[in-house]
């Protein structure tokens, strides 16, 4: 399981990344797609995946249909155009980063001396 702290600034690029890779999705669907994909290592709660979800519509990169389940209302959240940017741009920021970070984390002692005056 990975550190909530980690995944937090990272969460929205996420479901911007499922959601233009699968159109349309609801929340609980969401959260078993990343849990299925990292192999369970995130297991997001629900109360972790809602506010992120709102927040996207809010700012207007998500839109909602509303879906009658029998008794139930499902709600499916897809990219407006200005979420299938927002999304290219999170993940290119994203990839970018975790490229640097992985660079960093390679860093050998070794090197040091290059950063010695």
């Amino acid at each position: 399981m990975h550190s909530p702290e980690l995944l937090k600034g990272m969460l929205k690029t996420i479901i911007l990344k499922l959601l233009s890779e699968h159109k349309r999705m609801y929340g609980y669907e969401i959260i078993q797609a990343i849990k299925e994909i990292s192999d369970g290592k995130i297991d997001m709660a629900v109360a972790a995946i809602y506010p992120v979800l709102h927040k996207l519509r809010d700012e207007g990169s998500l839109t909602i249909e509303k879906v009658a389940m029998g008794e139930r209302v499902r709600i499916y959240y897809s990219l407006t155009p200005d979420g299938s940017s927002a999304a290219k741009e999170k993940i290119e920021e994203l990839t970018d980063f975790l490229g640097t970070i992985s660079k960093l984390m390679d860093f050998k002692p070794g090197l040091q001396s290059l950063f010695l005056v």
